[in-house]
């Protein structure tokens, strides 16, 4: 079975997120969509919004399950027996830091491959990041983030 793990803080999920989990359905078997819990991080959402906002989005697919962990990535993966991970590149600077962080995962990962997708031209502009500066600024979001999440957003600002 090929098992692949999509980590992310998923702070919150984006559109850019879910394409390319669409994009690599047809390569797995299941993707894991696991939330990297980092004690050290200052998150906007809880772990709870985030892993029900992700359960939300991806229901209708069987092949996606949804997870969080600590620690490691490829630590995780040996856990699931998943043997690749699923990375986005929007820009030169993401594909520097992802190409060495999967370097050192091959070392220490026990094999486990690093599968990149570049981001399609409409979500290369996005992330969470940005996302959530605007919604710190009361701005609106509804264009980079699915609908079930901005409706929700919408409800929590009323």
């Amino acid at each position: 079975m090929k098992i692949a793990v999509f980590p992310g803080s998923f702070d919150p999920i984006t559109l850019g997120h879910v394409s390319l989990v669409k994009r690599a359905l047809p390569l797995f078997d299941k993707i894991i969509i696991a939330i990297g819990v980092n004690s050290q991080k200052k998150y906007l959402f809880s772990l709870e919004q985030r892993l029900e906002w992700l359960r939300n989005v991806f229901n209708d697919e069987p092949k996606v399950e949804i997870d969080y962990f600590e620690g490691l990535t490829v630590h995780f993966c040996k856990k699931r027996d998943a043997h690749y991970i699923v990375r986005g590149i929007r820009n030169a600077a993401d594909f520097d830091y992802e190409k060495t962080i999967s370097q050192l995962n091959k070392i220490i990962g026990d094999n486990v491959e690093t599968i990149f997708y570049i981001s399609l031209p409409e979500f290369s502009h996005i992330s969470s990041t940005i996302v959530r500066e605007i919604i710190r600024g009361n701005g609106k979001v509804g264009e980079f983030i699915p609908a079930i999440v901005a409706e929700e957003l919408s409800k929590s600002n009323n």
